[in-house]
């Protein structure tokens, strides 16, 4: 009994809690629809997968640098944001903390992420 409770307490909680950790999202299949989508609907602005996935593992990176010192409800509200309408993407969620003014990269890249964001063909 006492080993039991003792495996319960140890290995029910990660040791970071989820929320400490930046999100897991499936890019790599978001990126392959969303390249299809706009190359089918002849989109001038079209990205091709391998341009989304740089893009969203950039923007995943500087998220990993700043994720701890953005405070837990943002974090979750911009969570929920990036993952609105089931397309989850890291260009969304870095979008969402610089614009509340929780992350700012030390050097933005030279042209804005797009990555799989639902924002991605807007006009810029």
């Amino acid at each position: 009994m006492k080993a039991a409770l003792l495996a319960l307490l140890l290995l029910g909680q990660p040791a970071i809690p989820i929320s400490d950790r930046v999100p897991i999202f499936n890019v790599e299949a978001l990126c392959r629809d969303v390249s299809a989508d706009d190359k089918a609907s002849g989109l001038a602005l079209a990205q091709d997968a391998g341009e989304c996935m740089r893009d969203e593992t950039l923007a995943q990176q500087q998220l990993g640098s700043a994720w701890l010192t953005v405070p837990g409800p943002a974090r979750e509200s911009c969570e929920g944001e990036a993952s609105a309408d089931g397309i989850q993407s890291y260009v969304d969620l870095l979008t969402c903390l610089q614009m509340s003014g929780w992350a700012n990269p030390a050097s933005p890249p030279a042209t804005p992420l797009r990555g799989a964001s639902k924002m991605r063909n807007a006009k810029r």
